[in-house]
């Protein structure tokens, strides 16, 4: 199953302030560890919210909203995508993690057979071109 590893913002990651050597050294450690186990697909940290912005939909209508957002709690500082065998390993890899201050979340990401019947044959070719555009994009 593939999962969504949530690291949520801090008034510090928020703040901009960046990890120092030795954090980004046990991360560093701990990247090559998933990566060694066969586990991680992709993983990056997110600028503070003020560098983004929030675009809000209702009906035709978008509203473009930008950062800093005020609920750092809501906020995210970063992911990983994991490929892992069950919600167990995925909570016993987080527990790994050797962040000190942080509150992380795991998702399920859907799949295909999520969909059942509205994911038609022609929307599952559709799906299969798009993973393949974007592996093509990954590899140039």
């Amino acid at each position: 199953m593939k999962v969504m590893v949530l690291v949520k913002a801090t008034q510090d990651s928020e703040a901009g302030v960046m990890p120092s050597k030795e954090v980004l050294t046990e991360m560093g450690q701990y990247n090559e560890a998933l990566v060694k186990a066969g586990i991680l697909l992709a993983g990056e940290g997110l600028q503070p919210s003020s560098k983004g912005v929030r675009v809000r939909f209702s009906g035709k209508k978008r509203t473009v909203t930008d950062g800093p957002f005020t609920e750092t709690k809501e906020l995210i500082a970063g992911f990983w995508l994991w490929q892992v065998p069950s919600m167990e390993e995925a909570s016993a890899w987080v527990k790994r993690c050797p962040m000190q201050e942080a509150e992380l979340e795991i998702r399920p990401v859907f799949e295909a057979e999520d969909f059942g019947e509205a994911l038609t044959p022609e929307l599952r070719e559709q799906e299969e071109r798009i993973r393949i555009e974007v592996e093509k994009l990954k590899s140039s």
